[in-house]
């Protein structure tokens, strides 16, 4: 009988052996979400940023609340933890720690925002230049978000397509032992019938097991009905 989904997770970097992380849609679900948290809060910060500049009124508390969110998002994406997985595949491997550097662009955008809205506070005379790298490095962040997001979403459909597959393995399964059953069943008539009165009661049994593998058969079909959508 087919096995349950599971997707094994990447080692943490100080982690030496994976282990296996059963993901269910609803992790899933958190994941996007998270990782879709950490592109709005990312804008929000540096909206608020360049607001505080101009001196509106709590545009800095807003911007530094932006920012702990994001922080927040960030960690809870990499570090497993609960039923979250941390870096969880090769792919998710590549983007944040390979080729998009995407875990040290993101901490160096929040080291960044950190240090651009003490200046803000403190009406240093860097925070004009700070703010401007800030800007500036925003359009360049989204690009890794939306890369990273991307991953994610690619990894649900993945998920989803498995989770499939591996229904109509169960169903399968379920119709084979089904059809033994059935067998089972008629040989138990014959075999009730022949009995005569001695066999009665065998036959009672054999009429329950045949009720029993129709209900399945039909269970079978709208399991299989529901894989296919």
């Amino acid at each position: 009988m087919s096995s349950p989904a599971v997707i094994e997770a990447m080692p943490e970097q100080a982690s030496s052996t994976p282990e296996a992380v059963p993901l269910s849609g609803e992790v899933f679900g958190v994941l996007i979400n998270l990782s879709g948290r950490r592109r709005f809060t990312s804008q929000r910060l540096v909206l608020y940023a360049v607001l505080a500049a101009q001196g509106q009124a709590g545009a800095c508390t807003t911007a530094r609340e932006a920012l702990a969110l994001f922080r927040s998002a960030h960690s809870a994406l990499l570090k497993r933890s609960g039923d979250l997985p941390g870096v969880f595949c090769p792919e998710l491997e590549d983007v944040y720690y390979g080729r998009s550097g995407g875990d040290a662009r993101i901490t160096a955008f929040a080291e960044l925002a950190q240090r651009t809205l003490n200046a803000i506070e403190d009406r240093l005379k860097s925070a004009p230049a700070l703010l401007e790298a800030l800007v500036q490095e925003t359009t360049p962040l989204l690009a890794v978000l939306n890369e990273i997001t991307a991953v994610y979403e690619a990894q649900s459909k993945k998920h989803a397509q498995l989770m499939r597959h591996q229904l109509r393995g169960i169903m399968t399964d379920i119709e084979t032992i089904a059809r033994e059953a059935k067998m089972v069943a008629f040989n138990a008539r014959i075999v009730a019938a022949r009995s005569g009165q001695a066999g009665k009661e065998f036959s009672v049994v054999a009429g329950v097991l045949s009720s029993i593998t129709g209900e399945i058969d039909e269970l079978v079909k709208q399991a299989l009905s529901g894989a296919a959508t």
